[in-house]
């Protein structure tokens, strides 16, 4: 960012004080929980102000100008998130590097998804844009990725941008839900969902590990430390593992699933796909 942007965003006093007020109403508001089942979804403080937020874009009070601006701050956050985790992780290296194995195999369960993911968008009328959509969560590495090898007008790069922007708008939103309503209502450890909660995302592990902090206060830092390194692994690793392994699977099991698609076609028992 240019120094003259930088001054921009700086003395744009409308967005700070926009921001400033969501944050004391929705602070203001509070955490709520509703039980569902032997499990509770948390409502926290960020879910309001996403929505807050985004009714707010839609007013006379936000300008384009203004959402520019906070692009950038956006950055600045997940960048203090991240010297905040990396301070946290110091104090519980023992209890990670115990979990170390499954800290590390973490990332094959990013890659199960495909399983059910990829034949979903086929059933859904997707063709070559459900392997950009279905081989990762699509955030900014597989978008490269995606980009480089099929082509940003390709329908692999369709996909793939259709689900960037989908994980950006409601991502965190589904996380934060989901994760606070599963450790609650499954047998499985805390840990084990905070682990989950780092795909590669700064904005998604924070709204997922904030809610499974709501639930389990006393394990805090231990919830915190494990979302950092499984969500610092994804970063490192999640690439290369979608260039070996995600992206060639995804393909091969598009084309199995066209095959028998065209088979049963030329059988008479279904469309031409």
């Amino acid at each position: 960012m240019e120094k003259v942007e930088l001054k921009t965003v700086i003395k744009d006093w409308r967005l700070h004080a926009i921001a400033f007020i969501l944050v004391a109403i929705t602070e203001a508001i509070g955490q709520f929980s509703i039980a569902v089942g032997p499990g509770v979804i948390l409502l926290l403080p960020m879910l309001y102000a996403f929505f807050l937020g985004l009714g707010l874009y839609f007013t006379p009070l936000i300008s384009e100008k203004n959402a520019k601006n906070a692009e950038p701050l956006i950055i600045l956050g997940v960048t203090l998130l991240i010297a905040k985790i990396g301070v946290t992780i110091g104090p519980q290296i023992e209890a990670i590097i115990a979990a170390g194995p499954a800290l590390l195999l973490q990332e094959l369960g990013n890659l199960g998804t495909i399983f059910l993911a990829l034949p979903l968008a086929v059933l859904l009328g997707f063709r070559r844009e459900s392997i950009g959509m279905t081989h990762s969560i699509a955030r900014e590495p597989n978008v490269g990725l995606i980009v480089n090898k099929f082509g940003f007008s390709s329908p692999e790069g369709r996909g793939v941008m259709a689900i960037y922007i989908f994980g950006t708008v409601f991502g965190a939103v589904f996380l934060g839900l989901i994760s606070g309503l599963l450790a609650t209502a499954t047998p499985l450890h805390p840990l084990s969902f905070a682990m989950a909660s780092g795909v590669g995302s700064g904005s998604m592990m924070a709204a997922a590990s904030g809610s499974l902090i709501g639930a389990y206060p006393e394990l805090e830092e231990q919830i915190v430390a494990f979302a950092g390194a499984s969500n610092l692994l994804s970063l490192s690793t999640g690439l290369y593992f979608s260039i070996f392994i995600g992206l060639p699977l995804t393909e091969k099991l598009y084309s199995i699933m066209m095959r028998k698609a065209e088979r049963k076609a030329a059988k008479g028992g279904g469309p031409n796909a």
